[in-house]
């Protein structure tokens, strides 16, 4: 590794974190200047409580909203297009982003066009920045402990042309605040906590698996680890207990900037499954990422012992800590092979092909051929781990 190589670094966005901090929203719409925000979520988060509370809060405040809950668990591109539509027709002001992340995510990508004429996929992350005049405030507010999406400007939306999923961004889309506010995931149920803790626990490997010189991630992406073997199992078994909520917002809060460095092949691989097959980005990243580890231990030299020892063991193997990620994955409920979940064994090679176009692919560990990604792909569906 080289240390004396120019980087560039930037790093995040303002962050309330604790219990209760919901009860705040109105006063910071205010200063993020919003007097009349859209709330975007996903369909799934419609109908529970935090949206009537956000919404009281916001009235409370003396702030008008409105909801558009028209999001799908992955994001489309038909859905964004809705979205803007009814930001433009309500004469909003801001957007606030709550949910899980394909909620935040819609909220992002709508927020990309909501003031522009530009076309969505304009902002493609391989696509370079459009010039635009700038963006509406933005909000963020996770639900779950998971996806990290609170404090990045990337959205990750299904192209339903192509069936293809694709990250949307742009450098100066970034969020006026994110809050994160434990009591608003004391009522998501274990499954759920399960998927996303896992999404979580595979951000910080992924990221600290990069190569490259970034003290800044790997050291978020460390504490993320440590703080995620901690407490993802408590989380899931005790559902109520507020101490593994917090802990687990912040984990996934950390290795969410952590992979500011990159990801790999477990979420290159995940977003075509999920474009195609609509399954759950957690619990697919979860299945995926023993074969995908295994696949990367010959260029995980130097960097297995420090995430063994995050993670609390006295064997720093790479075979210990695969063996940890296994009975951690088993610990919380997780499947073990993608026909579980409802993949079909059939498209592994399309499937692979269009794995290596996403930007993901671009920074995982190992090098990887179209040939040994739809191996990884078989070895997921028929054995996982």
């Amino acid at each position: 590794m080289n240390h004396l190589a120019p980087q560039d670094w930037s790093f995040p966005v303002p962050i309330a974190y604790g219990p209760g901090r919901l009860r705040e929203m109105a006063d910071h719409c205010r200063r993020a200047g919003m007097t009349r925000p859209l709330i975007v979520t996903d369909r799934g988060s419609a109908s529970l409580p935090f949206l009537d509370d956000l919404r009281g809060y916001l009235a409370a405040g003396g702030l008008e909203s409105a909801l558009f809950s028209g999001i799908s668990p992955n994001p489309r591109d038909t859905e964004i297009a809705a979205g803007r539509a009814q930001y433009r027709a309500g004469g909003h002001d801001g957007i606030i982003a709550i949910g899980g992340g394909s909620g935040m995510d819609g909220g992002k990508a709508i927020a990309l066009t909501a003031a522009n004429e530009v076309d969505l996929w304009a902002f493609e992350f391989e696509q370079g920045s459009p010039d635009v005049a700038g963006f509406p405030p933005l909000i963020t507010i996770p639900t779950t402990a998971g996806t990290g999406a609170e404090t990045e400007s990337t959205a990750m939306i299904t192209d339903t042309g192509k069936a293809m999923k694709w990250c949307v961004w742009h450098p100066a889309l970034k969020p006026s605040l994110a809050l994160l506010d434990p009591e608003i995931t004391l009522g998501l149920p274990p499954h759920l906590t399960a998927w996303t803790g896992a999404d979580a626990l595979v951000h910080a490997i992924e990221a600290y698996s990069v190569p490259g010189f970034h003290p800044l991630c790997d050291g978020l992406a460390l504490e993320a680890l440590r703080l995620i073997a901690r407490w993802l199992p408590v989380a899931v078994e005790q559902p109520q207990n507020l101490e593994a909520r917090g802990a687990m917002l912040a984990g996934s809060c950390l290795a969410g900037v952590a992979f500011m460095k990159g990801l790999g092949l477990v979420h290159a691989i995940s977003h075509m499954v999920g474009a195609e097959h609509d399954t759950q980005h957690g619990l697919t990243n979860a299945v995926l990422l023993p074969a995908v580890l295994r696949f990367n231990a010959p260029a995980l030299e130097g960097r297995i012992v420090p995430m063994a020892q995050a993670a609390g063991l006295d064997d720093t193997s790479f075979d210990a800590f695969h063996g940890w990620v296994c009975a951690v994955l088993d610990r919380i409920g997780i499947p073990k092979t993608l026909a579980e979940i409802g993949v079909p064994e059939g498209g592994a090679s399309r499937l692979a092909q269009k794995a290596l176009q996403d930007s993901a692919a671009a920074t995982n560990p190992r090098a990887a051929s179209a040939s040994e990604v739809e191996t990884i792909l078989r070895a997921a569906w028929r054995t996982g781990r």
